[in-house]
């Protein structure tokens, strides 16, 4: 590992804790509606999350251009290259490496699908991003969504399909894997484990209550994984500033879900 790569990795989990607390402003083209929802006005949502302190936001290479210049040293960048939906209907690598670089940022991350009949291609999306950014220095987080084809195209978070996309990222080689929790403690614990690089968890689909996406948080952190990267359960709150405390308190100071709820008030 290089020592740029070092010093970047080490901005990303730079809190005493040791844990990141990210914010995924990222969605793009599988967002839907773009009239409707927590993202239907883009920059205020960014606003909105970027109040909550995060330790780093990941967006896309156009929305940083446009958007990130009165955000610049309040966290760590992290440029989006991964642009797909779950159907392959969209499926496109939309940054580099080098663009990470020009933008200023601390990492580079990669979202990909695995399972079906392209998995293949997006593998290679993911170990080519690796060897380019090698040459820079740059991390690069690998977003990693199983899909189910049984009936249409869906994402998964069975603890095998997710034990699976973890050793699709380790073995790929890149410097932090983020996946969706399970909800089954031991397996994920167990794929935590074994896994050589640092794991977060995707804040995953909206939950019907803050308290339950917290729940969900502090378990993975008691299963060892180091943070989180939260999208839907942020920006979709009533209140994203409360419910970013909460989510701080579960994983930068070991709060139990329902008093880190208490103490943001939410």
């Amino acid at each position: 590992m290089s020592l740029g790569t070092k010093v970047r990795l080490a901005r990303l989990f730079s809190h005493p804790s040791g844990n990141l607390f990210g914010g995924a402003v990222d969605h793009f083209v599988g967002y839907g509606d773009v009239r409707k929802g927590g993202l239907a006005d883009l920059p205020g949502a960014l606003a909105r999350v970027m109040a909550g302190k995060p330790d780093y936001v990941s967006i896309q290479p156009g929305t940083a251009r446009h958007l990130w210049p009165q955000y610049a040293g309040k966290a760590s960048l992290v440029i989006q290259a991964g642009c797909f939906t779950p159907d392959d209907r969209i499926s496109e690598l939309i940054a580099t490496p080098e663009d990470a670089v020009r933008a200023g940022a601390d990492a580079l991350a990669v979202a990909i699908p695995v399972r079906g009949a392209t998995e293949g291609k997006y593998i290679r999306w993911l170990t080519d991003s690796v060897n380019a950014a090698a040459r820079y220095g740059m991390p690069v987080v690998a977003h990693i969504y199983p899909r189910d084809f049984t009936d249409g195209a869906k994402i998964v978070f069975t603890p095998d399909e997710i034990a699976y996309a973890a050793r699709i990222g380790y073995e790929s080689g890149v410097d932090v894997i983020k996946i969706g929790y399970t909800g089954d403690f031991e397996s994920f614990r167990e794929t935590v484990r074994t896994c050589p690089v640092p794991v977060v968890i995707a804040g995953g689909p909206k939950t019907d209550t803050l308290l339950g996406a917290l729940q969900q948080t502090a378990d993975a952190i008691r299963a060892g994984a180091r943070g989180a990267v939260v999208g839907r359960n942020l920006w979709g709150h009533g209140d994203p500033q409360k419910a970013a405390l909460a989510f701080r308190g579960v994983i930068h100071d070991g709060l139990s879900a329902q008093d880190a709820l208490a103490r943001a008030g939410a």
